[in-house]
Order: C-alpha cells, then sequence, then structure tokens
C-alpha cells in the first residue's frame, strides 16, 4: 500500500460521510472525490484495505 492510497483513505474517513467498513461507499466517495488510485485498490486487495482500517498499519 502506497502512502497516496493511506492519504486517500484518511481523506475520505476525516469526511464523516460513510463508516469505513462500507467498502461499497467508501469506493463510490472515492470516485467522487477523483482518487481512482484508491478506486482499484478496493477493487483489488480489500483485505489489505480492512486490515488498515483495522489495525492502522499498511504494508
Amino acid at each position: 500500500m502506497t502512502s497516496k492510497i493511506k492519504e486517500q483513505i484518511i481523506a475520505i474517513r476525516d469526511t464523516g460521510l460513510t463508516n469505513m467498513f462500507d467498502v461499497n461507499t467508501v469506493q463510490r466517495i472515492a470516485h467522487e472525490m477523483e482518487f481512482y488510485a484508491l478506486v482499484i485498490f478496493l477493487e483489488e486487495e480489500k483485505i489489505k484495505y480492512v486490515n488498515f482500517i483495522l489495525t492502522g498499519k499498511g504494508e
């Protein structure tokens, strides 16, 4: 997980618009915010995303 992806996840979290475990909504918000790298990451690496949300640690 790149630092760019982490920053985008945190930016969405900071909006307070959704529960971060609602991956579909996170992905929709990412698209609306033009975080296209995150949209793709959520499609391909959901387990890494959930791990980051749970632990704050990205690989």
